[in-house]
């Protein structure tokens, strides 16, 4: 009998059957499925296989967490229902046959607007600690900021809007860059054509409006005349510049022979792109940007915008949940680029606190439920700092009633902001700690929608779940464990005997050098929610991963390179994984150093990588160290905060 024959039936069964399979792969913990109605997967039974340690969709693909046996669970489930498996390309390729024209295009928003995301919320913070300082009235009857009776504070003041500016009056830099990093054309020639089109030689984007029609610059070519205006935090102007710098390079790139390309390329490609952006995309950019704001900010200030609030409050949280979102950052930024301030945005941070309530419902009435604890509280805090993914798919979603009372509260508090034209300055800072982007004469007004926002999530999601949860899921009586689960758990202790424990093991060495961060910082779901287990992430400064300790090597990614999985004397196992999503690179920048078997000193190198490959591939380079088995090991401690060295700086301990 296969070690996982009852698991593979179930979860063939639960999943649709056979005929409901479009493809399937896996990576070094998931099994990744492109279903053909995913409707017939019945995710909650799916959870409760024992192999199984959760599920989620993501980019068309329905992924099984199984974890680091998850090789051997895919060749017994292939094996059985009688499919060949595809590669990890095959399987995205595939995925994307499975969304419609708006899920594709909301998709590349995603990609486009991700590397952004943390200047952009740096920004909005920067703006708001500017706010605090310069623009509310704390003295002299109210008619003085900080910034007025403080001349450390009016330099302060006017120092932070260097990064202020950098990141809003620049955006359009970083766009064209993302595009070019998504499509995988030259970047640096994306940062130049960005350059261009916030040019100090042009007329500033914000001053245009101010600027009478005869005095704005022009080039005068004789024949035709083109107005020097630049497109500071202009997003769909730079964001059209950007497509025709990508399909002018690909297009050459094609064509040109290659011993010619590297000068033809990148001219052919650059200047016909300056030029078009300027005197075609870019005005037309322009107009579709300010039209969009128009419409969006005249709907909310209209007779009827409350109405409009409720609904955007209401179905905010199912639009994060497709990643139609996405197109909120392009329509806000062209909202405070045209009236100085958006008014979309609050509603936005209101979502994120009105779920995160509905979270901290969920909180209390498990409190005694230990395994949704470890997802419930990091779930919670998340979502009130404005990062809401993690609630939504780990704790809501799932049980359905709290997604909805946090839509229901979301929805007051998007009318009460908006029916009292509460506006923000800036974008990227959201939950509680987006108050500070809002305009200061609305202060009062905001944290009465806030504390609406944390007070019927909180009431609803409780009272409901009081009626809705059985005592196993609020952990008031321990659940049944399935036979299957029961009789794996009992020979455990038999397989652990059989490794011998020469010296006593107490901890794990940084496995590369560079910053120790806490795998709740990770931007993964499954790591940062510790569905694989809990452990620490590090950011390296080098490119070969190491041993943590004297080990034998359990698993290995032997055709993609980026993972392996680690048994160390006591039974504890560990698995390390180099960067995010790096399994979509299929082995390109990386060398696995190590066979399945083998065993390792502490200190062995595993894995070389190329990290510069990992980038340009979009990928961040972090790299996660999980114990996904605790083994005889007790008192296990993290230890992130700290600058490691591989191989010598502990980075976990225990008994």
């Amino acid at each position: 009998m296969a070690k996982y024959d009852n698991d593979v039936k179930q979860l063939l069964k639960l999943i649709g059957g056979k005929e409901n399979i479009q493809a399937v792969s896996h990576c070094m913990t998931r099994m990744r499925f492109v279903l053909v109605d995913p409707k017939k997967a019945d995710e909650k039974a799916i959870e409760e296989i024992p192999s199984v340690k959760g599920t989620f969709t993501q980019a068309g693909q329905y992924q099984v967490i199984i974890g680091n046996d998850v090789s051997v669970f895919y060749n017994e489930f292939t094996s059985y229902a009688g499919i060949e498996g595809v590669s990890k390309e095959a399987a995205k390729a595939a995925a994307k046959t499975n969304q419609n024209v708006a899920q594709k295009i909301m998709g590349a928003l995603g990609e486009i607007f991700a590397p952004l995301i943390p200047a952009l919320i740096c920004g909005g913070l920067i703006l708001g600690f500017r706010n605090i300082i310069g623009e509310i009235n704390f003295f002299d009857h109210g008619t003085k900021s900080l910034a007025d009776m403080y001349q450390f504070w009016e330099g302060t003041y006017n120092f932070l809007w260097l990064i202020g500016e950098a990141v809003f009056h620049l955006l359009p830099v970083g766009i064209v860059w993302s595009i070019t990093k998504k499509m995988g054309t030259t970047q640096i020639l994306g940062i130049i054509l960005g350059l261009t089109l916030v040019s100090p030689q042009l007329l500033n984007g914000f001053s245009v409006a101010d600027t009478p029609a005869s005095e704005i610059p022009v080039w005068d070519f004789g024949f035709a005349q083109v107005k020097m205006i630049g497109y500071q935090g202009q997003v769909i102007a730079a964001m059209m510049a950007g497509f025709v710098l990508v399909y002018l390079e690909k297009f050459f790139k094609k064509h040109c022979p290659e011993v010619i390309s590297m000068i033809v390329v990148p001219f052919c490609s650059l200047v016909p792109a300056v030029i078009i952006a300027h005197t075609v995309v870019g005005p037309i950019g322009w107009a579709i940007g300010n039209a969009i704001a128009d419409v969006v900010y005249g709907g909310l200030m209209s007779h009827f915008g409350w109405l409009f609030a409720g609904l955007f409050g209401l179905l905010y949280a199912p639009i994060v949940m497709t990643g139609l979102h996405h197109m909120t950052n392009a329509i806000d930024t062209q909202l405070v680029n045209t009236y100085k301030g958006t008014i979309l945005w609050p509603m936005i941070a209101l979502s994120n606190i009105a779920q995160g309530s509905s979270v901290l419902a969920m909180s209390i009435l498990q409190k005694k439920n230990e395994r949704a604890q470890q997802v419930n509280v990091p779930a919670c805090i998340s979502c009130y700092l404005g990062v809401t993914e993690p609630a939504l798919f780990g704790v809501n979603l799932k049980y359905g009633f709290p997604l909805v009372c946090g839509m229901i509260g979301s929805a007051i508090a998007a009318m009460i902001s908006v029916g009292c034209g509460v506006q923000a300055l800036s974008i990227g800072v959201g939950g509680l700690p987006g108050i500070i982007s809002i305009k200061p004469e609305y202060y009062l007004i905001f944290l009465l929608a806030m504390a609406e926002a944390i007070v019927v999530p909180f009431l609803l999601t409780f009272f409901v779940g009081m009626k809705k949860l059985s005592a196993e899921d609020r952990g008031l009586v321990a659940k049944t464990a399935p036979a299957a689960a029961v009789a794996s758990y009992e020979t455990a202790p038999a397989e652990e005997k059989e490794t011998a424990q020469e010296e006593p093991v107490t901890e794990i060495k940084a496995i590369l050098s560079g910053n120790v961060i806490p795998i709740e910082e990770v931007d993964d779901n499954v790591f940062s929610q510790k569905v694989m287990g809990d452990g620490v992430a590090i950011e390296p400064t080098d490119t070969t991963v190491v041993a943590p300790a004297d080990a034998e090597v359990s698993i290995v990614m032997a055709d993609t390179g980026h993972a392996c999985g680690l048994t160390l004397a006591n039974g504890m196992e560990i698995l390390i994984h180099v960067g995010i999503d790096t399994v979509d690179m299929g082995g390109d920048g990386f060398k696995l150093l190590v066979a399945q078997g083998d065993h390792v000193k502490c200190g062995a190198p595993l894995i070389q990588f190329d990290p510069e490959k990992i980038k340009a591939a979009g990928h961040p380079t972090t790299t996660m160290l999980i114990v996904t088995g605790e083994g005889s090991a007790k008192n296990i401690q993290m230890k992130p905060g700290q600058t490691a060295e591989a191989g010598k700086t502990t980075v976990i301990s225990f008994e």
